[in-house]
């Protein structure tokens, strides 16, 4: 490996070595993945109840 292509040597945007933005990357990656884990489980209990709603509504209006 040469001096050029050390990431802890080499300065992107805002004065960070590129190994400090790949970790930051990483770490906002993780969070993503948390929140949209977490939206996605309340987003299907949400969608079993209105499927359930749904059902019975629309059994009782066509009685």
């Amino acid at each position: 490996m040469t001096d050029n292509s050390d990431p802890d040597k080499l300065k992107g945007p805002g004065g960070l070595t590129l190994r400090q933005i790949h970790e930051q990357v990483q770490k906002s990656v993780e969070r993503d993945r948390e929140e949209q884990a977490a939206r996605n489980t309340s987003a299907a209990r949400r969608g079993k109840w209105q499927r359930w709603v749904r059902y019975v509504w629309g059994r009782s209006g066509r009685r």
